[in-house]
């Protein structure tokens, strides 16, 4: 479907033209109308939207769709692709520089929201929270005595990338009396704990929690060897890309039993296909990439890929670049 909201008042000299998902905030729609720019508000399928209606448009919001060469040689007047959230995995970036389009992402808005929903996954799986409630609808009210949790304080958590979200976490998780590790590519200061190598990490760890952008370099980063490493006792979490770990190896693990669970918010391919096996495991918690779904993140994401936007349709440089147009 399909709503076009023409504004004609004030701003750019010229008519400016955006497509947007039909329910981005309505903050980041603001912050566009007032500058006079036309939006074209796209629902369902995003880029089938975008291409039907908005190929002459000079910029976009959007979440987590794929846009490649197919998608930018049929927009002659895009400027800018502004990603309303921080993983830019689903953009070509090199694609859209030899185009001259910037590629921007909001790397401040939902760092301590994707903290907050780290620790509730963690706080769930420890004490097996969602399971429990189901099994509780079906009546078997006595399902928490055999399958028990564990205490959090004591337990050493694993941190494995120390970007906005990483950071977030470790200050968060202090305040559990958990001693926290930490692995990043690059050394960092921290407050909180340590630095070590990954393979210290994931030997010592009770609770491995992933927080990396998704790249060549960390493609697969948990494979069947990590996997290996880990006690198997220990729990993984990943709130980062599905392509962090490799989804064979972890469902192997679950099956021969060699980690003790996982809370999974991002898969390889998303959405998780029904037939996955990873939905057969009760011990694995399986969210539909809500790390950043709250009203305050979704404003703040909005409004900042918005402002992105107002910047490179004014001939400015954006503030949050991940790209460099050719």
């Amino acid at each position: 479907m399909l709503q076009k909201i023409l504004i004609i008042n004030g701003g750019f000299n010229m008519s400016k033209k955006v497509v947007i998902p039909k329910s981005l905030s309505e903050d980041g729609k603001k912050v566009l109308t007032d500058r006079g720019i036309d939006l074209i508000e796209v629902d369902d399928n995003f880029i089938d939207g975008l291409l039907e209606h908005g190929r002459d448009a000079d910029g976009m919001i959007i979440f987590l769709d794929h846009v490649g060469e197919d998608v930018l040689s049929q927009m002659p007047n895009l400027k800018i692709i502004a990603r309303h959230g921080v993983g830019y995995d689903s953009i070509d970036l090199d694609a859209s520089a030899q185009h001259g389009v910037w590629v921007t992402n909001t790397p401040n808005a939902n760092a301590a929201t994707v903290a907050e929903t780290t620790l509730a996954e963690i706080f769930d799986l420890s004490k097996n929270v969602t399971k429990t409630s189901f099994e509780m609808r079906k009546g078997n009210y006595t399902y928490a005595l055999a399958h028990r949790g564990f205490d959090l304080a004591g337990k050493t958590l694993g941190i494995i990338g120390y970007g906005h979200i990483g950071q977030q976490v470790a200050k968060k998780a202090s305040a559990l009396e958990m001693p926290i590790l930490i692995y990043n590519r690059s050394k960092k200061e921290s407050p909180y704990e340590k630095f070590v190598d990954l393979d210290t990490l994931l030997k010592t760890a009770d609770i491995v929690t992933l927080h990396l952008a998704s790249n060549p370099a960390t493609h697969h980063i948990i494979g069947k060897d990590q996997l290996a490493e880990m006690k198997r006792s220990s729990v993984l979490i990943n709130l980062g890309r599905g392509g962090l770990i490799d989804t064979s190896a972890l469902i192997n693990a679950l099956k021969i039993h060699q980690i003790a669970g996982a809370a999974l918010d991002v898969f390889e391919e998303e959405p998780l296909p029904l037939d996955s096996d990873l939905f057969h495991f009760e011990n694995v918690l399986l969210t539909p990439h809500i790390g950043s779904s709250t009203v305050e993140s979704f404003s703040r994401m909005a409004v900042d890929a918005a402002s992105e936007v107002v910047r490179v349709l004014n001939g400015e440089k954006p503030q949050w670049p991940v790209n460099e147009p050719k």
